[in-house]
């Protein structure tokens, strides 16, 4: 904890004084993002440093391997889509983003061939990757990488299945995009919709 409070004093010695202002206007006007992105929890991927945004530009959500569910309506606590819904309906963002990155650990876990723990909450978390997982089932080359590709694509068909993101991509014009960052490298890639490939932004 101390290391965070630290970190807060740099901030509000240096940082504060140049974002004092926009913060008010935040304070005041209420947020306003265009883009919704669900990104990794890995502590290696920032959505805002990667993409040099500031406050109130991105409306993320991080989990485990960058993941949305297929849209249910089984009760429950649903958090994920809970975010999906409050950005789609009520921010009214124009883009979601799926973020994917090299060394995922979550996808390194889905990969691992032990029995899954029925009482995990991981295990059944990443069970979302089955469907991917199943698609480089005879893929020659890395598995976690294609893998990691192979999630984005498989999250942009599960959130495609939420009716409110349907009728949002239909009405107003709603996209969904994917890209995969790397770790090592600082690369992005980004998903091209109709080739289905990846591309390096240059």
């Amino acid at each position: 904890m101390q290391h965070l409070i630290d970190g807060y004093r740099i901030y509000r010695e240096k940082r504060w004084p140049e974002l004092q202002s926009l913060h008010r206007k935040l304070a005041e006007g209420g947020q306003s993002p265009k883009t919704l992105v669900i990104a990794c929890a890995d502590s290696r991927v920032d959505p805002a440093t990667i993409f040099n945004a500031g406050p109130g530009e991105l409306f993320v959500v991080r989990n485990v391997a960058n993941l949305a569910p297929p849209f249910e309506e089984a009760p429950g606590f649903h958090g994920v889509s809970a975010a999906i819904e409050f950005a789609v309906i009520h921010l009214k963002v124009e883009t979601i983003l799926v973020l994917g990155h090299a060394q995922c650990g979550g996808v390194a876990a889905a990969l691992d061939d032990r029995p899954r723990d029925p009482r995990s909450f991981l295990d059944s978390w990443i069970s979302l990757l089955d469907t991917a997982k199943a698609r480089i089932l005879h893929y020659n080359g890395h598995h976690p990488t294609a893998l990691e590709y192979e999630s984005i694509r498989v999250t942009l068909e599960n959130l495609a299945t939420f009716p409110f993101v349907a009728e949002a991509m239909k009405e107003r014009g709603l996209s969904l995009a994917g890209a995969r960052y790397g770790v090592a490298d600082g690369g992005l890639e980004v998903l091209d919709q109709t080739t289905g490939a990846f591309t390096p932004v240059v």
